[in-house]
């Protein structure tokens, strides 16, 4: 199974007689949320989520977008129609880094069958609707676990031990601006990998074997214990689904820099080298 879908054969498999529970998944940093957007135009049946309310907890201590109460994520997502034996795609505006975070969410929650529309709505050629759906509740039941997860020390360690990409911008990698957190740099021993270079120029993801020869550039192998982590676990989610792409597992360390960086206790890494 791949994880990511065109929007040709999303077009197909929805006309056909087992279509896929579709969540819209649009947001921005800095908002506004992409409710507005969703109501003004989306794919015919799809549900919107809120990556703010549905998809992370409230910040705090453990970032700005820590992961959400297991039982509450798993009852949005039945309100929203999903179904442990029915398939679903989620879609965002083009970007795909909130689509990859609720893709990523299911799967680690145990739903088989999650793949993100590739390019978003800005490559979808299909008709929108008005029309909000009211679906029928789903009976999924989150069962977590089924995806890598590192926690602060698990990151360090990987950091030390293994691969940990940073999927920030690299000025931010480097420390040279910081417009959101409140300190500049990476954890001591991750990678530079910006996420931004995992797409084309029509947003959609680069083809695998692309993908595949970008993360062996870095290092990454097929024996590499490879993890993630971004400023606050959603373009991070995003990086993971390029590596999968490329047939390489990872972890998310889902608490990112924003969560490393509210503990000043913790080593803070500047410049361009890891260390």
């Amino acid at each position: 199974m791949t994880a990511i879908i065109t929007a040709a054969e999303l077009a197909c498999e929805s006309a056909g007689p087992r279509p896929p529970v579709l969540l819209d998944a649009r947001w921005q940093l800095g908002g506004p949320p992409g409710r507005a957007q969703y109501e003004a135009g989306h794919l015919p049946g799809a549900v919107y989520v809120d990556l703010d309310q549905e998809l992370a907890g409230p910040p705090g201590a453990a970032g700005r977008h820590p992961l959400p109460d297991v039982a509450a994520f798993g009852a949005a997502m039945r309100r929203a129609g999903v179904s442990q034996d029915r398939p679903v795609v989620v879609y965002d505006g083009g970007q795909s880094w909130a689509a990859a975070r609720a893709w990523w969410l299911l799967r680690w929650a145990g739903h088989p069958d999650v793949r993100v529309l590739d390019g978003g709505l800005a490559g979808w050629t299909g008709p929108v609707t008005t029309e909000i759906p009211a679906p029928e509740e789903g009976d999924f039941t989150p069962a977590p676990g089924a995806l890598p997860l590192l926690d602060a020390a698990a990151a360090a360690a990987l950091a030390r031990e293994g691969l940990l990409l940073d999927a920030r911008a690299a000025e931010r990698y480097r420390g040279d601006v910081e417009p959101i957190d409140p300190v500049g740099g990476h954890i001591p021993g991750a990678l530079s990998a910006p996420t931004a270079e995992n797409v084309a120029e029509n947003g959609g993801f680069l083809p695998a074997q692309d993908l595949a020869a970008r993360f062996a550039a870095l290092g990454v192998t097929g024996d590499s214990k490879v993890g993630v982590y971004c400023g606050s676990g959603v373009s991070a989610a995003h990086e993971v689904l390029a590596l999968e792409i490329a047939g390489i597992p990872a972890a998310l360390y889902a608490g990112s820099w924003s969560e490393w960086s509210a503990d000043t206790s913790r080593p803070v890494a500047k410049g361009p080298d890891p260390q």
